[in-house]
């Protein structure tokens, strides 16, 4: 079962509206959403454990193929090397650590060397330790505070004093200064390499008397983090053991590497719904301010060997030039380096771009991400790759030398050590870097500052205002804001950013009367955050000589503003303004006495996790996980109400992995047994809900009169990689109480419905069209765009988003849109909380 395992009764009314949606939680429950996660900080609790087994450190046959550190001068009386603790080599095939192992080693390490503080900083939202290695010269160490202090004060100009005085007092601080480094690894859990290579960064830094690592202890501060997804470890390493030396081995694992939103736990850098995101945001970005961010990760066996910046065009409108000048430095030199030192394969300029804050948190805060991608193996089994079998990507060709391309690797073995190797020699020219050029990056990151909080023109925007839908109420001496929930979820996502808001009541500009709400200025540090995060996107419509759109790395819009269907001004010249306090109580959520099953594919689906994620954490309520197995087999309408089919290919859910591709308890998806008993559900009396690509399985194999007017229309005639769009709805479906005439949706990879004529006497749908309820349309009048990209809008005009299909005694309810998106598309919560409440 998920949820909450009770929620006592509560009053409310039967239609969730999105205001109170954002009240869901249980009298008592630390759930408000009102409430930020307060994180635990404790230091070295952790397990020493020493196994005493020595091994050379580089013992794989292909390390000589690539690793050429140069001459090294360790002391390794105390300070023990990796393979002391877990018994091996990080980069041995076949070979991953867990967790616990992870952690003792880096608690040995602190133990031994006063190069190392080693700290927890939280717990993983399955209740692992997250921590942190911190990494300098012992003199650094003993003087963090000094230097977190002369951070804050470089990125916030405005505490070094009038304007006149500012530009001398950072001279002063650069020269004392230090350049905060911080290394992100194991997000992605299948890219086992990174939190491998973290012990072998760590390890050098901690026992090598190198000149250049002296240096680089000298100048920089380094904040380690092994993995910013603990959890998943285990995870990974529990599979791969399992299907060792069988015929599964190097297989991804059958569920998601994170417990609700896997690899998307990458994309959550602004709206910081998980907990792992809230304690590198709470406890090491707004805390430390680093000028530079490597994160390092993994991308597909038949890539290029390397990815690294600068990246591919397009870049995100409010990233500060200097950012971009900073990452287009350090990748490129880099790469020149790695490529003088004997590495192939390595390619700049292609792939990643820098669209969206969702990923790249720093752009935002002074920092340049430094994103690294190695090719990988099958998890840690090498593999061997023919030439041809070698891959294009987005503006690189691995076959073919070109300017961002070079040297062409003519494919071979590729072990887990060639991984390790990339990246640990990577990661040390970019320490290289930041120390020899210290001044500069601190420079750079006093000028990023000093560009942030300077006065607007009168023509420029000055700040934006989100209007409240709260009440504002006037008393005889001054005012105040009831926040609604929403205000205050905005508030604190804002908060959690490191943004300066405030409540103001209504006033005038230029002869506008604006009703008051949360106010942002921009000249603050984090003001480009704020336009990231609140103003429309317009994404550029990038086409390949054939006509075709260049598809974006991830998505396109991340207008959070819009999607939680709050409306924002722009503002500019000087405003005068009543500011207030903002007040108001949390409310609760009804209780449903409904039963509610979840699809869960053994081919994992991070909506699925997503889907999960969102009724926990936004309801009372409580569900079962069907998997394949228990669909195919058991009488569904027992037991459950209502079926909610997650977003997922629709091949993906009935046909699952193929046989012989992982153990034959995992395989077959839900076939037509599934099928049978889905459909015997719903005549029976049961709800069927069904999320984006899921509504394309419904249709087909249901025979359901809809079809999808855009399956089969080519993406240069129709494309919608991630948007928000307009829809209309229909008041008078209990589906749509609570919601406004017109709202948004997230529109990816999604289908767009017509109803078909059936006439009598037809066999292509097993059930008339007079069955079936058009909800939600796109709007005939008006484009339906409103952030992010859309080609061929004159397509999906007047059809529909969202329609009911009554079938025997139940219903399918087919979504063409993900309303629970991310976790942060709340304005369409409403939809997907009716539908599956059985209004």
């Amino acid at each position: 079962m998920g949820g909450p395992a009770s929620c006592p009764e509560m009053p409310g009314k039967n239609v969730l509206q999105t205001s109170e949606i954002f009240r869901l939680h249980c009298a008592g429950s630390t759930k408000a959403f009102a409430t930020r996660t307060r994180i635990m900080r404790t230091r070295n609790l952790v397990v020493v454990v020493i196994l005493g087994l020595v091994l050379p450190l580089f013992s794989s046959a292909t390390s000589a193929r690539w690793y050429n550190p140069g001459p090294l001068s360790f002391s390794r009386e105390q300070v023990p090397s990796p393979a002391e603790v877990l018994g091996f080599n990080p980069g041995d095939d076949r070979k991953l650590a867990s967790w616990n192992q992870v952690l003792a080693y880096f608690a040995a390490l602190a133990k031994a060397s006063d190069r190392v503080k080693f700290e927890t900083l939280g717990q993983s939202t399955m209740g692992k330790p997250f921590v942190m290695a911190t990494i300098s010269a012992p003199e650094n160490l003993a003087r963090l505070d000094e230097y977190r202090k002369i951070q804050e004060l470089l990125a916030d100009p405005r505490k070094l004093g009038p304007p006149g005085a500012r530009d001398r007092r950072a001279v002063e601080l650069i020269a004392r200064g230090k350049t905060i480094v911080l290394i992100t690894c194991g997000i992605h859990s299948t890219e086992v390499g990174s939190y491998l290579s973290s012990m072998l960064i760590a390890y050098r830094l901690a026992s090598s008397n190198e000149p250049q690592i002296q240096s680089i202890l000298k100048n920089t501060i380094i904040l380690l983090v092994p993995s910013l997804n603990p959890d998943g470890v285990d995870i990974v390493k529990n599979w791969y053991d399992k299907t060792l030396g069988t015929p599964y081995e190097g297989t991804n694992p059958p569920e998601l590497y994170n417990k609700y939103v896997g690899h998307d736990n990458n994309r959550d850098w602004y709206a910081f719904t998980q907990v792992e995101t809230q304690i590198a945001v709470d406890q090491i970005h707004n805390v430390w301010h680093p000028q530079i961010v490597h994160d390092i990760h993994q991308h597909g066996e038949y890539s290029s060997r390397l990815f690294l910046p600068p990246y591919t065009q397009p870049v995100e409108p409010n990233v500060p030039r200097q950012i971009v000048e900073g990452y287009t430095e350090l990748g490129n030199f880099m790469a020149r380096e790695m490529r003088a030192q004997g590495f192939k394969g390595i390619t700049t300029d292609s792939s990643y771009d820098a669209w969206s804050p969702s990923r790249a948190y720093s752009h935002y805060h002074g920092g340049v991400r430094i994103l690294s991608e190695t090719a990988s193996c099958k998890i840690a089994t090498p593999i061997t790759v023919k030439f041809n079998e070698l891959r294009e990507g987005e503006g690189d060709d691995p076959k073919k030398e070109s300017a961002n391309f070079h040297p062409v690797w003519r494919g071979g073995e590729w072990h887990l050590r060639d991984i390790t190797n990339y990246m640990t020699t990577a990661a040390f020219l970019l320490l290289r870097h930041a120390s020899e050029n210290r001044e500069e990056w601190l420079q750079r990151f006093y000028e990023i500052g000093k560009e942030a909080v300077r006065p607007r023109e009168k023509t420029e925007v000055s700040a934006l205002l989100v209007l409240s839908s709260g009440k504002f109420v006037e008393s005889a001496s001054a005012g105040f804001f009831d926040l609604s929930p929403l205000d205050s979820y905005l508030s604190n996502k804002l908060d959690e950013a490191g943004l300066e808001t405030e409540y103001v009541g209504p006033f005038v500009v230029k002869g506008v009367r604006y009703p008051g709400g949360i106010l942002i200025h921009l000249n603050q540090p984090y003001g480009s955050f704020a336009r990231a995060i609140l103003e429309p996107q317009i994404y550029p419509d990038l086409r390949d000589s054939a006509g075709n759109p260049k598809a974006p790395y991830d998505v396109t819009a991340h207008d959070l503003a819009m999607l939680l269907g709050m409306k924002v001004q722009r503002l500019s010249g000087a405003l005068r303004y009543q500011r207030i306090g903002g007040g108001g109580g949390t409310g609760v959520c009804p209780k449903r006495d409904y039963r509610l099953g979840i699809y869960a594919s053994y081919v994992p689906s991070i909506d699925e996790g997503w889907t999960r994620w969102v009724i926990e954490n936004r309801s009372c309520l409580n569900y079962s996980r069907l998997e394949d197995a228990v669909a195919r087999t058991a009488k569904l309408r027992r037991n459950l109400d209502t079926i909610v089919i997650p977003d997922q290919p629709p091949k993906d859910i009935l046909n699952g992995y193929r046989s012989g591709t992982m153990p034959p308890e995992y395989t077959g998806g839900l076939g037509q047994e599934g099928v049978k008993a889905l459909r015997e559900f719903v005549e029976q009396g049961g709800t069927l809900v069904c999320l984006n690509r899921a509504s394309d399985f419904a249709i087909e194999q249901f025979r359901l009169p809809v079809r999808d007017v855009v399956a089969d229309v080519p993406e240069k005639d129709f494309f919608v990689p991630g948007s928000i769009l307009r829809i209309e709805l229909d008041a008078t479906s209990p589906i749509a109480q609570g919601m406004p005439k017109e709202s948004i949706a997230w529109v990816e990879d999604s289908p767009v419905f017509e109803v078909v004529r059936t006439g009598s006497g037809s066999d292509r749908v097993s059930v008339p069209e007079s069955n079936v309820r058009v909800i939600a349309r796109y709007p005939t009048d008006k484009n339906p765009l409103l952030s992010g990209w859309l080609l061929g809008s004159n397509r999906i005009k007047g059809k529909a988003a969202l329609v009911e299909v009554t079938m025997g005694k139940g219903r399918i309810i087919l979504f063409g849109f993900r309303p629970q998106y991310r976790g942060q598309s709340v304005a369409t919560y409403p939809l997907f909380f009716n539908a599956i409440s059985g209004r």
